[in-house]
């Protein structure tokens, strides 16, 4: 039987967790514009050659840290700060702040540019897979608080979803057993473009817990 995931986390405050995302934000925020760069430069060689020397010296100063990073949670909800999606320490998350309302719909409105494109103007399949992944995966677990793992997700492309300002939702449809079912959403400015069903299975380990 496969071993537990260690979910014990250190807990900060949520005036700690501000500290650090204030910090972290605009120094993350420079990185995404540097790939948005990366894509876009017509620079001559000097300057691309240039260019690298200071990447490297940034990033000698920056250091590499702690192989393993201390897992950290404000009140239930963990903060994983690497997240591809949500993380706000990682450049290559857009990323995405994700919301509840009352009636139990999760959603998050947010914008993808050329990192994330696929075929020129579109947004790459997989990417959009991504983020309803992560979507539905917070409206089943509640905002990540319950040990939920996606057992399966299967997704309708209706259209091209273009690059820009997008928005997702998703909420739970019903619960059986340890199994919870979640449908979503990705919407353009002209309406749905990406359906999605998800079921997310509660571990073996988890199971005794309630």
């Amino acid at each position: 039987m496969a071993e537990p995931i260690d979910f014990a986390f250190e807990e900060i405050s949520a005036a700690e967790h501000d500290r650090l995302k204030s910090l972290y934000t605009p120094l993350i925020d420079s990185v995404r514009r540097l790939i948005q760069a990366g894509i876009q430069s017509s620079a001559d060689e000097a300057a691309i050659r240039e260019a690298q020397s200071l990447i490297e010296a940034a990033v000698d100063k920056l250091g590499t840290g702690p192989g393993e990073q201390v897992r950290l949670a404000v009140g239930q909800r963990p903060v994983v700060w690497g997240n591809p999606v949500t993380g706000f320490r990682n450049a290559i998350a857009p990323p995405l702040v994700i919301s509840e309302e009352p009636d139990g719909l999760w959603w998050s409105e947010f914008e993808l540019g050329e990192a994330y494109q696929g075929p020129p103007g579109w947004v790459h399949g997989g990417v959009l897979a991504m983020v309803l992944d992560q979507l539905l995966g917070e409206a089943a677990s509640e905002g990540l608080t319950k040990p939920l793992f996606t057992g399966t997700i299967t997704l309708r492309y209706l259209r091209g979803t273009p690059l820009g300002k997008l928005r997702a939702e998703a909420a739970i449809e019903r619960t059986d057993g340890h199994k919870t079912f979640v449908s979503g959403h990705m919407y353009d400015a002209e309406g749905k473009t990406v359906e999605a069903e998800g079921i997310f299975i509660k571990p073996v380990w988890a199971r005794d817990a309630g």
